[in-house]
């Protein structure tokens, strides 16, 4: 497995897959070809669907700035290597085509040039699954957070002491904002009017209602293009970092607590990246908010000082009850239904650690199947399901 500085980016929104890894790809190929006159870029299946809405084509033309860049959308071709397919090509002053690169958008900011395999130089951990990472920790007596630690090294916990603390300020600003989201959806931003007191509400009602502020926060600043950490991708940015707000906050967390659940959370996520996928545009939506869920469960785990048999079974509940959720964003747009799922899944992933802790020693399913079942379930859904806008919400709802 990789290094978790591969899981957690630092960007701009809206999407990790049609925003960041798009301009992560733009920018390798303008130095491999600094010298062309033009460009253009081919976009393909879910890039081609929901490029508009993702302002895929506004990062591309940004990277390539100040010369002229063509951006083609084809949403016809359907035999690809992957769902999320582009082609650059860098022209002459003739139009002469001089250079040409498939690359592949495989989830959470990361590309593939179409043909090759990560190196395995870029390999950090010796582990495929859960399954051997929880046989590491069991013989050395060691928690998950200590396995980042041991083969990351100690600058990986600076890493991540950068990564929550933009996680905070992204909630902050997020916070502050009010008006509407850009596009065509006028969606209102709604994290400050969720931070709001409300009369008479209960602390059950006041606690859920900070923690969705704080996922709303975040997921609302990834819709607008601001600055935000992909966790795994920037469409389910908002779980783990409400989670790590509202815990940190509720019981006064030094940063160091917050860096080992971060670690212990990026294992898992990393779990699911390896095995399966955390494309939207390749397994629907339990993808990304199911593996984001997983991470936000784990890292309450940490936090609580649950066991690992614990931490699995959480992981384990809160993918599983994602089996099945569809990527539908409504005009491509990372705004409905995915602000308030991030919310939603923010709540699930504390119902997971508290249910996993009174049922430890029960559980039948491992994290590892589920993952397996997760990314099969994800190859069974029908394209329209899958970040392409042509299915379940994008279909039904109209503009009027």
């Amino acid at each position: 497995m990789q290094s978790l500085r591969e899981l957690y980016k630092i960007g701009k929104g809206p999407s990790s897959s049609h925003t960041m890894a798009p301009e992560r790809a733009a920018r390798e190929f303008l130095s491999l070809c600094p010298q062309a006159h033009s460009f253009r870029a081919v976009l393909y299946g879910s890039l081609a669907h929901t490029g508009k809405g993702h302002l895929t084509d506004e990062a591309i033309s940004g990277v390539f700035a100040p010369r002229k860049t063509e951006i083609v959308f084809d949403c016809e071709k359907t035999d690809l290597p992957h769902p999320n397919t582009m082609e650059l090509f860098a022209c002459a002053k003739d139009g002469k085509v001089i250079c040409g690169r498939t690359y592949l958008s495989v989830g959470g900011g990361s590309i593939l040039l179409l043909g090759e395999t990560r190196q395995a130089e870029q390999e950090v951990y010796p582990f495929r699954n859960f399954a051997e990472i929880r046989e590491y920790c069991q013989c050395e007596d060691c928690g998950l957070d200590d396995v980042v630690f041991r083969f990351e090294g100690e600058s990986i916990k600076e890493y991540l002491r950068a990564i929550w603390r933009t996680m905070r300020e992204t909630i902050a600003v997020g916070l502050r904002k009010t008006g509407e989201l850009p596009g065509k959806l006028h969606v209102k931003r709604k994290a400050s009017t969720l931070s709001l007191p409300v009369e008479g509400e209960g602390v059950t009602e006041r606690e859920k209602r900070i923690l969705s502020s704080f996922a709303f926060a975040t997921a609302e600043e990834n819709a607008s293009g601001g600055t935000i950490v992909t966790a795994p991708t920037c469409g389910a940015s908002g779980v783990l970092p409400a989670v790590l707000a509202y815990l940190a906050d509720k019981y006064g967390l030094s940063d160091d607590t917050v860096v080992s659940a971060l670690a212990v959370a990026g294992l898992v996520g990393n779990v699911v990246k390896t095995n399966a996928s955390v494309s939207g545009a390749e397994a629907g939506c339990q993808a990304e908010i199911g593996t984001a869920t997983a991470m936000a469960t784990a890292a309450a785990c940490r936090i609580s000082r649950y066991t690992l048999e614990e931490t699995e079974y959480a992981a384990e509940i809160a993918l599983e009850h994602q089996l099945g959720l569809t990527c539908d964003p409504i005009e491509g747009y990372v705004q409905i239904p995915c602000i308030e799922r991030n919310a939603v899944a923010a709540m699930r992933a504390l119902d997971g650690a508290e249910l996993a802790h009174v049922l430890a020693g029960t559980r039948k399913i491992s994290f590892d199947l589920i993952v397996k079942t997760m990314y099969e379930t994800g190859k069974d859904l029908s394209e329209r399901y899958r970040e392409t806008s042509e299915g379940g919400l994008a279909a039904q709802f109209k503009i009027c």
